[in-house]
């Protein structure tokens, strides 16, 4: 019972770090990446929708690697392959 009790504290400090770290990565990411391209596109105006497109495709990017994180997360929150381990 204790080694069920301690695979499921360090589940939840796992998922909070995951979620936490996950979330403040991909915000300040976006926000260098947004700062980058507001100072391309006024360096350079005539290059706006080149630069658009590829912020676009990098705001999915990071987005994408957070919510992969979440759905591990939630892997482990719901459906935690670590129990089985535990001897019955």
């Amino acid at each position: 019972m204790e080694a069920l009790a301690l695979i499921q504290a360090y589940t939840g400090v796992g998922i909070g770090l995951i979620i936490g770290l996950g979330a403040a990565g991909a915000c300040i990411g976006i926000g260098i990446m947004c700062a980058s391209f507001l100072e391309g596109a006024a360096r350079q105006p005539e290059m706006i929708p080149q630069l658009q497109g590829k912020v676009f495709l990098l705001l999915g990017l990071i987005d994408a690697s957070f919510i992969i994180g979440v759905g591990l997360a939630m892997m482990f929150a719901f459906a935690n392959p670590l129990l089985s381990v535990i001897p019955k």
